[in-house]
């Protein structure tokens, strides 16, 4: 497996392509992802975290009734996505924040939201314990992400283009959160896989103690 650049080289290369990225991922999202965004962002309710929010693709799938905050990495990616709020007058709390350190108390959200991240995330454990941490109990995780297919022949395209993906963008086509939100703790409620089970899209909920 290639060895991913570090954080800060990451983060300086998706400062350079943001300006970009809304117009390079449309036609790739409409054939892999379809409606996915909106299936994630439409059960989403309460008090909302959307974790690497990105450019804000996501803004106008909520229901109006959510109060969403929004974080990312990559500053640039927050300011375009603080402009696409403001083209569509939502009133949406955005900054820069770690994924993987989330700068919020305990049980501060009603539902987490993460779209196509996932595999960006270099410590993808630690950052869905964090999701965790911050949602209340009988909260929901909401996730979508392309990830391993059950098919070994897509699966050996995806280690192919992981090649490239891994060393430019720290990007994996070959993990499964899945696993990882079963042992973190969560139920899931919904989980399903299409396009030759290369795409996963779930809801999991953390349980009440009480």
């Amino acid at each position: 497996m290639p060895v991913p650049p570090d954080e800060e080289r990451i983060r300086e290369v998706w400062q350079r392509y943001a300006p970009r990225y809304g117009k390079h991922a449309s036609g790739v999202e409409r054939l892999l992802f379809g409606d996915g965004r909106a299936w994630v962002c439409s059960r989403a309710t309460g008090d909302v975290l959307e974790v690497a929010i990105g450019t804000g693709r996501n803004l106008p799938c909520y229901p109006e009734s959510v109060r969403l905050v929004g974080i990312d990495f990559s500053p640039a990616m927050v300011d375009i996505a603080r402009a696409h709020a403001e083209e569509l007058g939502l009133d949406v709390d955005l900054r820069q924040g770690d994924a993987q350190d989330l700068d919020f108390p305990d049980e501060s959200f009603d539902s987490v939201v993460c779209t196509l991240a996932l595999c960006c995330i270099q410590d993808t454990r630690r950052a869905i314990s964090e999701m965790r941490r911050v949602l209340r109990p009988g909260g929901k995780l909401l996730l979508l992400d392309h990830v391993a297919s059950r098919f070994w022949p897509v699966r050996l395209g995806q280690r192919l283009i992981e090649q490239l993906t891994v060393r430019v963008l720290g990007e994996y086509w070959t993990r499964r959160p899945l696993p990882l939100v079963r042992g973190a703790g969560f139920v899931i409620e919904r989980a399903e896989r299409f396009r030759l089970g290369a795409v996963e899209r779930l809801v999991a909920t953390k349980p009440d103690p009480a």
